[in-house]
């Protein structure tokens, strides 16, 4: 349960796990909708709403980068990271909510 605990605030070996992924350069991938990303954003981020996120696949595999997803809570990023491993992606992360990754990212 503290394990579970950790991850989910961003403390422990999920943060490792990103923070790891963000030194490599990952390509970063915002799945909310387009009106929410021109709200506010992570600068390097590419707004792939998820419902668009199966069908990009195949362009997002061929980066050759860590693949880090992010939303407003972590519950769509999640889905769209589970559908790209399922797509064959082999490094997906879940980076939870954009704003709380924005400040991970000035760690990395």
């Amino acid at each position: 349960m503290l394990e579970y605990l950790k991850n989910l605030l961003g403390i422990g070996k999920r943060k490792e796990l990103l923070l790891e992924a963000l030194r490599k350069g990952s390509y970063i991938i915002d799945v909310r909708t387009p009106q929410e990303y021109r709200m506010g954003h992570i600068q390097q981020a590419v707004n792939i709403p998820l419902e668009l996120i199966s069908k990009n696949a195949e362009k997002i595999g061929k980066i050759g980068k860590p693949v880090i997803t992010c939303c407003q809570s972590g519950a769509r990023s999640g889905r769209a990271a589970n559908r790209l491993r399922r797509k064959g992606i082999p490094e997906v992360l879940n980076g939870g909510g954009w704003v709380s990754l924005k400040d991970l990212i000035k760690e990395a």
